[in-house]
């Protein structure tokens, strides 16, 4: 998508090979515009496709899974990092935050994931493929079929994205970088 690869080329910033910092404009301060074009390109994508249900984990997922719920008129849902005291049923895994370097105890009230859900994971990026494996791993609790993953940014040199391709998960990124060597930001 070449307007979120412009945004990331003219406001993002590296830090050393591993990370792209877009809180300019993703996931810190957000910039709604973008967020709506980024939800009708995930529309665009997964055009017949049959999906119900839009999955995120908060909060950076939040803002994209929502554009992208309008786009396909479905709900959003999305998996919390804390379980609320108003919370009593529900499913639960553990995934590792790259960015955060540990690990979250996510969850999804069961009365939000149901068989018959037709799930499209959203993610603000994908580097390991760790918080998609973990929303997955929500959604087959519930019995629900996962259709694919939309990721806004994948750190295509990290690997996440191949795994979760050999394991049959369709991804489709909205901006892949390649690289992130002596601060200059490479697309695939």
């Amino acid at each position: 998508m070449e307007l979120l690869k412009d945004y990331i080329l003219n406001n993002g910033k590296t830090i050393g090979s591993k990370i792209l910092k877009v809180d300019s404009f993703l996931n810190h301060q957000i910039d709604p515009v973008l967020m709506m074009k980024m939800g009708e390109e995930f529309k665009r994508r997964f055009e017949g496709v049959e999906i119900n249900k839009i999955l995120t984990i908060e909060a950076s997922g939040i803002a994209i899974g929502l554009a992208a719920a309008y786009a396909f008129h479905v709900p959003l849902v999305f998996a919390k990092k804390k379980v609320p005291s108003t919370m009593s049923d529900f499913y639960t895994t553990t995934v590792f935050s790259f960015t955060k370097n540990q690990d979250y105890t996510i969850c999804v009230g069961k009365e939000f994931l149901k068989p018959e859900d037709k799930v499209l994971i959203i993610d603000d990026f994908l580097a390991m493929g760790n918080a998609v494996l973990g929303l997955k791993e929500l959604v087959e609790m519930a019995g629900a079929q996962v259709m694919g993953a939309g990721i806004a940014v994948t750190k295509g040199f990290q690997g996440g994205e191949k795994m979760l391709q050999e394991q049959g998960i369709r991804v489709e990124s909205l901006a892949v970088v390649d690289s992130l060597e002596n601060g200059e930001i490479n697309f695939r």
